[in-house]
C-alpha cells in the first residue's frame, strides 16, 4: 500500500511512495531499458506521469530540461531525480542504484565473452539489429513530450518561438555535439527576455494581482510535498601517469579478474580519470562519450584494440540501462571485474552528487518566474535534441538490412504505437536472423 501525505495543488493527495516500490519500478526500467536515453525517458514518463500519476507532466518536462543542462548521463540523472521527488535522498539512492545495477551486471558478464576472444556472430547480429531500431525510439520519445510542452508555451508568438527552439535543439544535436548545452542555455535565456519584454507594456495597477494568480497557477502542479533531507557524497579521481605502450597496442587475449601490474599500462588512477571524464565532463548525450573513451582506451593506454572497443559500444547499445555503461567494458578490459566496477562507480557518482546537491532547491527555483520562463524555452529545445539525435543514429548504421530494421521499428512505434521493449527485442532477433543468413555485419 502507498502511504499518502499532504495534498497536491490539483486536489489529489500526494503520495509517499515506499522505497520497496521505487526499487521494484526503477529496477524494472533498469532491466527493460533497452535503447539508451530515449527509451529511459519514455519508460520513466509512462511510469511517473501516465501510469502512477506521481508527477505532473510539466514537472517531468522540467526534470528533463534541468538534467540535460548537467554534464554526464542525462537519463541516469533523470531517473535519480524522479526517485528523489518521491522519497528524497533515500529514494534517489535506491532508485538510482536499481536503475543502474541490472545493466551493469549484464554488461560485465558479457564483457568476459567479448574481450577474451571473438564474440559469437549471433551476438554481433543482435547488437546490430537493436542498434538499427534506436533512431526510431528517439523519435517516439520526442513526440511523446510534444503535447505538454506545447500547452505550456501558450498561443500566438510563444508558439512560434516554441517551434524555433525545437528546430534549434534538433540542429544542435546533429551539428554541435558536446556544445548542445549552450543551445539549451541560449533558448532558455531568450525566452526569459521575450517574456519580460511582452510583460512590460501590459504593466498596470492591476498587474501585481494578475502576476500573483499566474504565479500560483505556474507552481501549483509541483506541490508534491517536500522530500526529506538531501544528502551528499564525494567522488573524485586522479590521474597517475600515462601508460606504457605495448607492441602494436594489442591487449591480452584472456583477461584475469585482477591485474596487479596495471600501473604499467596506466594504473587505476588513469582508469578512474577516464571514467570521471565520462561521468562529469561530457555534454550532449550518451553518444558523446564514445570518441572520448576511444582515444584513452585504445590509443593512449592500449587497454583495448579498435575491434574490441567497437564490441564495447555494441554492448552499450544492446544491454539495458544507460549508454554510459560502456565505460564498465573499458574498465573490465583494463582491470577485470574490479576495473569494471571502479569505472562504473566513478562515472555514475557525479550524477548522484549533482541531483543530491541541487534537487533540494529545485522546487523554489521552479516557483520563480524567470526560472519558469527559462524552462519554457529550454524544454522544446530538449525535445528537438532528442528527435535530432535520430539522424546521426540512423546515419551510423553500416548495413542495408539495418535500415530495413529501422523502417520496421518506425512502423511499430510511430504508426502502430506499440511498445519500445518488444520493438528492440524484435530488432535484436532480426539481427540474429541476419547473422545466421550470412548477411554482412557492421
Amino acid at each position: 500500500m502507498t502511504e499518502r501525505t499532504g495534498e497536491r495543488a490539483d486536489g489529489r493527495a500526494a503520495e509517499r511512495v515506499p522505497l520497496t516500490v521505487i526499487a521494484r519500478e526503477w529496477g524494472r526500467i533498469g532491466v527493460l531499458g533497452f535503447g539508451g536515453p530515449p527509451a529511459h525517458i519514455l519508460l520513466l514518463r509512462r511510469l511517473c506521469v501516465e501510469r502512477r500519476g506521481w508527477l505532473a507532466a510539466s514537472e517531468f518536462e522540467d526534470g528533463i530540461a534541468a538534467t540535460n543542462l548537467l554534464p554526464g548521463p542525462a537519463s541516469t540523472q533523470l531517473a535519480i531525480f524522479t526517485a528523489w521527488r518521491l522519497r528524497g535522498t533515500a529514494g534517489a539512492l535506491v532508485g538510482g542504484a536499481a536503475f543502474i545495477l541490472p545493466g551493469l551486471a549484464l554488461i560485465l558478464l558479457l564483457s568476459a565473452l567479448f574481450l577474451t576472444g571473438n564474440p559469437p556472430r549471433w551476438v554481433l547480429g543482435a547488437a546490430a539489429g537493436a542498434g538499427g531500431a534506436v533512431a526510431a525510439v528517439a523519435v517516439q520519445a520526442a513526440t511523446s513530450l510534444v503535447p505538454p510542452s506545447l500547452r505550456r508555451s501558450g498561443p500566438g508568438p510563444a508558439r512560434t518561438r516554441w517551434t524555433a527552439y525545437l528546430l534549434l535543439g534538433a540542429a544542435a544535436a546533429v551539428l554541435t555535439g558536446p556544445w548542445l548545452v549552450l543551445v539549451l542555455l541560449a533558448t532558455g535565456a531568450a525566452e526569459i527576455a521575450f517574456r519580460r519584454r511582452e510583460a512590460r507594456p501590459a504593466a498596470s495597477p492591476a498587474a501585481p494581482a494578475v502576476r500573483a494568480d499566474d504565479e500560483t497557477s505556474r507552481t501549483g502542479d509541483s506541490a508534491l510535498g517536500r522530500p526529506d533531507e538531501a544528502g551528499a557524497g564525494q567522488a573524485g579521481a586522479d590521474e597517475d601517469g600515462a601508460g606504457e605502450d605495448r607492441p602494436g597496442g594489442r591487449p591480452r587475449r584472456a583477461l584475469p579478474l585482477l591485474v596487479p601490474g596495471l600501473a604499467a599500462t596506466g594504473g587505476l588512477g588513469a582508469l578512474a580519470w577516464v571514467a570521471f571524464k565520462v561521468g562529469a565532463l561530457s555534454y550532449g548525450g550518451g553518444f558523446v562519450i564514445i570518441p572520448l573513451m576511444q582515444q584513452d582506451a585504445v590509443e593512449r593506454y592500449h587497454w583495448m584494440t579498435d575491434g574490441q572497443f567497437l564490441n564495447a559500444v555494441a554492448l552499450g547499445q544492446i544491454t539495458p540501462g544507460p549508454v554510459v555503461q560502456t565505460v564498465a567494458v573499458v574498465g573490465y578490459a583494463a582491470a577485470g571485474v574490479f576495473g569494471g566496477l571502479l569505472a562504473a562507480a566513478v562515472a555514475f557518482a557525479p550524477s548522484f552528487l549533482f541531483v543530491l546537491f541541487g534537487a533540494a532547491h529545485f522546487d523554489r527555483l521552479r516557483a520563480h518566474r524567470a526560472v519558469q520562463d527559462f524552462l519554457t524555452g529550454a524544454g522544446p529545445a530538449v525535445i528537438g535534441a532528442i528527435a535530432g539525435s535520430a539522424l546521426p543514429l540512423a546515419l551510423a548504421l553500416g548495413r542495408p538490412w539495418q535500415y530495413a530494421v529501422l523502417g520496421l521499428a518506425a512502423l511499430w512505434l510511430l504508426v502502430l504505437r506499440r511498445g519500445v521493449v518488444p520493438c528492440l527485442l524484435g530488432a535484436a532477433g532480426l539481427g540474429v536472423l541476419a547473422a545466421a543468413a550470412g548477411l554482412a555485419l557492421p
